[in-house]
């Protein structure tokens, strides 16, 4: 029986609810007489396969027998009762020999919304035509006679019925004909019904049948057949895109947007965005699992990787780059300057995650040409991952204009700056750094004194250059930062320490 959910109660709408002792489930219509107590039950049977190729009806009338078991009772007052018209109009539907706009309207006067509503309800049970209640509701629609209550009893009426094709693995043809059948009456739901088709297959486990439901509706040229364009995830390949990410499937999901563009399909401009967004979470991800692969071979708890296995993780890395990169093409290609800004930001973030500092620069650069200005903590990663790298001109060009920001911006820049040198061991750089900030009265974080301190007395015991080490630990001194220090220096040549 079809569910009809925020609709008025089943006893509201007039429908009594019967177990029949096939284990299926109908509906029947009944009123009540009053002086004798018995229900009068009208029925109207037909085997469809919602195309309406096989067709078998069978009519009856007649009381309860013991076949059927009442599950409720309907009661109501005489004003309440469905009229003649009700029943003289289904069985004219159900006679086929007319079309249906023709009976309504002959009809029309006699039919409150109520039975109008039960009409609906009536063809769309299981073993009817889903067409003759499709024409019902396109010739309510005609007459101006849908409210939201009947909108609403409609939808859940479609859902109904996709559900039920799923269910049954009817081929993703037939669930899209339906949808077909659904915008030609001009059932415009507040919600993309493609989106929820997609759901039902997912929440179903028909993964496959997802896929090939989505490419069925990009190959008919169908985006959004409900007219819907607030809120959307991009069309039917992002929303699947979206659903795929949702469980953890980042790669997955950005493969099944360029597999639908490289297969001569044609996807909506914003799946592209999507997939990208796809291809940072799995970069980052990626990044993560590196940075606790690395935090276990310092503890020795794993060894050190082999040549083939940093290059397996190279190319797993670049093999994401490259579909951002494609993907990002599209959007620019399709979507045109308005996406420019967007595709931008996603690049850079595919950088950031990769820890390509020139590459992220270059977005940078990119966004604010577009007028899209990245965020400044954004600003400080990329400055760290350069400086990690080393890239002087880089790090020079990013630091343009650090002068006239406030001096809390100016600190955390320089934070920023100083742990990338720290990351990539170039401590010279470092103590440069932090001299730099004293300079400009900015005090660094007692954590990373102490780091670049280390790392300098470290250098000292391999290399012996201990000026670098002596002039950071005087200015340190100077600043009150640290104590007085006691360096001991080795003469090869007399072979003492002093």
């Amino acid at each position: 029986m079809a569910s009809i959910g925020g609709i008025a109660a089943i006893n509201n709408l007039g429908l009594t609810t019967y177990t029949i002792s096939s284990s299926k489930r109908c509906v029947f219509l009944a009123t009540t007489h009053h002086q004798s107590n018995k229900v009068k039950i009208q029925s109207y049977a037909r085997i469809s396969n919602f195309g309406g190729v096989i067709k078998k009806r069978s009519k009856f009338e007649g009381v309860l027998k013991s076949s059927v078991q009442l599950d409720v009772f309907i009661t109501s007052d005489d004003e309440d009762e469905m009229s003649d018209g009700f029943f003289e109009a289904i069985e004219e539907l159900e006679r086929m020999a007319r079309e249906p706009s023709d009976v309504l309207e002959e009809m029309n006067d006699k039919l409150s919304a109520r039975e109008l509503q039960l009409v609906l309800v009536y063809f769309s049970q299981e073993g009817r035509d889903s067409w003759c209640a499709l024409e019902v509701f396109e010739w309510l629609k005609k007459e101006n006679r849908v409210d939201k209550e009947t909108m609403e009893l409609m939808v859940s009426i479609m859902c109904s019925w996709v559900k039920k094709l799923i269910e049954r693995k009817n081929k993703v043809e037939d669930v899209v004909d339906l949808l077909v059948d659904m915008d030609c009456v001009g059932l415009k739901t507040s919600f993309s019904m493609i989106e929820k088709v997609i759901s039902l297959y997912w929440e179903a486990g028909e993964k496959e049948g997802t896929v090939l439901f989505v490419k069925e509706v990009l190959r008919r040229g169908i985006s959004c057949l409900d007219g819907d364009k607030e809120g959307n995830k991009g069309g039917p390949a992002g929303y699947l895109a979206w659903k795929m990410m949702e469980e953890g499937s980042y790669k997955d999901a950005a493969k099944l947007v360029i597999q639908l563009r490289e297969c001569g399909l044609k996807p909506e401009v914003y799946s592209y965005l999507i997939a990208m967004t796809a291809v940072v979470k799995d970069l980052n991800k990626f990044a993560k699992a590196l940075r606790k692969l690395k935090a276990f071979t310092k503890a020795g708890l794993v060894t050190e990787l082999d040549i083939d296995n940093v290059a397996l993780i190279e190319n797993y890395q670049q093999d994401l780059l490259t579909k951002g990169l494609l993907l990002s093409n599209w959007a620019v290609e399709e979507g045109g300057p308005p996406l420019h800004g967007v595709v931008h930001e996603r690049l850079l973030a595919m950088y950031i995650c990769a820890g390509r500092g020139p590459e992220a620069e270059k977005q940078l650069w990119e966004m604010k040409l577009v007028g899209k200005e990245a965020d400044g903590d954004l600003h400080d990663i990329v400055l760290a991952i350069c400086a990690s790298q080393k890239e002087a001109n880089a790090v020079g060009r990013l630091l343009t204009g650090i002068e006239v920001s406030s001096s809390v911006r100016r600190k955390k820049t320089f934070s920023w700056l100083l742990r990338g040198y720290i990351k990539g061991g170039h401590f010279q750089n470092a103590a440069e750094t932090v001299i730099k900030m004293l300079d400009l009265g900015l005090y660094p974080e007692f954590v990373d004194r102490v780091a670049v301190l280390q790392g300098l007395s470290r250098r000292i015991q391999q290399k012996g250059n201990v000026d670098t080490y002596l002039t950071l630990c005087k200015r340190l001194s100077d600043a009150n930062l640290i104590g007085p220090s006691l360096v001991y220096m080795h003469i090869r040549k007399h072979k003492l320490w002093k």
